[in-house]
């Protein structure tokens, strides 16, 4: 743990929701922003919420705590999610529809101190500890990511009353639908108002993509200087030891790997494969491997596009654990990377896929901001649309590229895959902060 006291490096907190053992897409960007942090010199405390709400809430994975910095020191608190604890059963019952209402009167009440559905009640607690904290050991340095976006908040309450600067690390966006591209709050709200205090009192304020950093330019150009792109990237504990790419002398095997959500275009994929089965080499397969939504209870529109897709001859493989994330890489020999459509859409699997230098099938719009990761990257096949025929022509294509990769495209994808090591990737970001303090 780090040592009180020790002012020979300067006292980060960061502040997070999804931490190991959270499960969740963003939990591996927030790990390692807490362990490059140690390495670029900081001492580092984690407020995050109590490892059994991820438990309970949104599935965990226990192995992810294997691999946190020893430095790392984490104070966890409580959360709880009001609305999940009144079940509905969709009966149509008196009991159920007083249970609804229950639930909407629980929402509205969380959204009180902040405009966050199923967070906003945490905005005092979290403030109040990250207070605390920082009256035992002074913060030089407070990052919050989101979302949640009250995290947000909490790091602008403590930068304001310390006088200390921020970092708010975006991995998404509030205001902005990402998969549609509309602003999702007129300006007069109360989100829009909390986000623009936040941004005014931020130091720097990182986001995932360019697309994305480029909206928020547009909408707070007085901050535009103080954006900048931190990308995602891969885990060397994760794919660090995936095996190179096997001679294509065999019937190929596809996989997904990621969370499942509804935005995944599960339904298309099958229909496609379907259709490619007939001009694919006998024997291939398709794996699909990840949660069935983001929560722990599996999301019913996901199971069922799951079960329609296993019909037709795709393998559902179910969750992976991180410590076993590269024995599944190594069966596969073409990835599929199937997102939902959006021009700020980039997804943390794209930089796994290319670590792994894999063909990988591209199953979403051309316009997506993923599309601009990979290009260059040899064996990279884009489907022009999320069509089942388009789909399946990628597939067929994406064969076609497995047996004609040569060494020069396998030294080529490790270039590329080099720098997109996660480490590659925030430490300069870090290290830039570690300076100006």
């Amino acid at each position: 743990m780090s040592k009180p006291g020790d002012s020979t490096r300067p006292h980060m907190l960061y502040i997070v929701w999804g931490f190991p053992p959270s499960r969740g897409g963003g939990v591996y960007r927030a790990l390692a922003t807490a362990n490059e942090a140690v390495r670029a010199g900081f001492r580092v405390t984690v407020l995050t919420a109590e490892a059994q709400a991820f438990r309970r809430y949104t599935g965990s994975d226990d192995s992810l705590l294997e691999l946190l910095d020893p430095d790392v020191n984490v104070r966890r608190i409580p959360f709880r999610w009001p609305v999940r604890e009144v079940p509905v059963t969709g009966d149509g019952s008196f009991r159920d529809t007083l249970r609804r209402l229950r639930r909407k009167a629980i929402a509205l009440w969380g959204r009180l101190p902040f405009p966050e559905t199923n967070y906003g009640h945490w905005l005092r607690p979290l403030t109040h500890a990250a207070l605390a904290i920082h009256a035992e050991e002074p913060v030089d340095l407070v990052v919050a990511t989101a979302n949640p976006n009250v995290t947000f908040a909490a790091a602008h309450a403590l930068s304001q009353s310390a006088s200390i600067p921020s970092v708010l690390d975006h991995r998404d966006a509030w205001l902005l639908d990402v998969f549609s591209g509309a602003t999702v709050k007129p300006s007069r709200s109360r989100e829009a108002r909390w986000e623009r205090r936040m941004v005014t009192g931020a130091t720097e304020l990182w986001f995932v993509n360019e697309p994305i950093r480029e909206w928020h330019q547009q909408r707070y150009p007085e901050a535009a200087a103080k954006m900048h792109v931190v990308l995602n990237g891969w885990d060397r504990e994760a794919v660090g030891h995936v095996a190179p790419p096997r001679p294509a002398d065999h019937p190929p095997t596809f996989g997904y790997l990621g969370t499942i959500s509804a935005k995944v275009p599960v339904a298309q994929l099958a229909q496609g494969w379907e259709l490619a089965r007939a001009i694919l080499p006998e024997g291939s397969r398709l794996v699909l491997a990840g949660h069935a939504g983001y929560f722990s209870d599996p999301d019913a529109r996901v199971t069922s596009a799951l079960e329609d897709a296993a019909a037709r001859g795709i393998e559902i493989r179910g969750p992976v654990p991180k410590r076993e994330v590269s024995s599944f890489y190594d069966e596969i020999d073409i990835l599929v990377l199937a997102l939902g459509d959006g021009r700020y859409v980039t997804s943390g699997k794209v930089y796994e896929y290319i670590a792994t230098s894999r063909p990988i099938v591209a199953v979403f719009s051309p316009t997506s901001a993923a599309t601009a990761v990979l290009a260059g990257y040899p064996g990279a096949v884009q489907s022009k649309s999320a069509e089942p025929q388009d789909i399946a022509d990628a597939l067929a294509a994406a064969v076609r590229t497995w047996r004609e990769t040569g060494a020069g495209d396998l030294a080529e994808r490790q270039r590329i895959a080099h720098r997109y090591r996660r480490d590659q990737v925030l430490a300069p970001a870090l290290q830039r902060l570690r300076a100006a303090i």
